[in-house]
């Protein structure tokens, strides 16, 4: 592991350049998507839990001044938390960000994506795994599609770009919801990325077709859960606490630590990490 103060450069153990960090903002979500969350629900991370907006800005400031260059922002839905838009603003204001994002349902877009991109975000990636209505109804228990299609309208007319469609795949992008939704991507001048579905517990990952996830050889990214850990990495139980610890602590370990590829994980659930 190598924190290089003069440098302002990360890297971990096997001279991977960190420079990626993905923050969950909240364990909670407006949907039940059958491969995120049981059917049942979960038992949610308590307030006191959770990370202020001024505990999340004080672990960018850091890692931004060692190196962090990309920033997104993810859940459970990130923009169900409250106050959202304000620390995006408050994380914008930081200087040395390059990339800005967040993951989204969309299902929030309308009426948000607007204040968003004057707050300072700068694109996002929108969950879309079918254009079938009652697919989608079906995957996400609760959902409609209207929904999330006219948040995708919302994030273009606010000029969050480039829009990244993520689709889940079972098993390959020529599934007919994968080729729909690629369809639709193209009409709409939209990239459409496609997730292979993943097994935290088994360790089951790939590449990510259209994307930079599952790439362990050139894996940049750490991750901070809403409830302060910093993992360096997805399948792995590894966590440090920015509050335990101290920052600049966590981030030491987390680097020290992160292991050369991920083998599985028992202790986070995608709902509650974000991917």
């Amino acid at each position: 592991m190598k924190l290089q103060k003069g440098a302002e450069l990360m890297f971990d153990c096997f001279n991977r350049k960190i420079d990626y960090l993905r923050i969950s903002v909240t364990d909670r979500c407006n949907l039940r998507c059958t491969y995120c969350m049981p059917a049942e629900g979960v038992v949610m991370m308590s307030h006191s839990e959770i990370l202020s907006f001024d505990e999340i800005a004080d672990v960018v400031r850091f890692g931004v001044k060692n190196g962090i260059r990309k920033v997104r922002i993810t859940g459970g839905e990130p923009l169900v938390r409250k106050g959202i838009v304000n620390l995006v603003s408050m994380l914008a204001a930081i200087d040395g960000i390059e990339d800005l994002s967040m993951t989204t349902n969309g299902i929030l877009l309308t009426q948000m994506a607007a204040d968003l991109r004057k707050a300072g975000l700068q694109r996002v990636n929108i969950s879309l795994d079918t254009m079938n209505p009652e697919k989608y109804a079906q995957i996400t228990r609760i959902g409609n599609l209207t929904d999330v299609l006219s948040g995708i309208d919302a994030a273009i007319a606010a000029r969050l770009k480039p829009i990244k469609l993520n689709c889940v795949v079972q098993h390959s992008s020529d599934e007919p919801d994968a080729v729909a939704v690629r369809k639709f991507a193209a009409e709409k001048d939209l990239e459409a990325r496609f997730i292979h579905l993943m097994n935290l517990e088994t360790g089951e990952f790939s590449q990510v077709e259209g994307g930079e996830g599952g790439h362990c050889s050139t894996c940049n990214r750490l991750r901070l859960t809403a409830n302060g850990l910093l993992k360096p990495c997805l399948f792995s139980n590894l966590g440090y606490s920015v509050r335990e610890l101290g920052i600049a602590e966590a981030f030491n370990l987390a680097l020290k630590n992160k292991p050369k590829s991920g083998n599985s994980s028992q202790t986070h659930n995608f709902y509650n990490i974000g991917g």
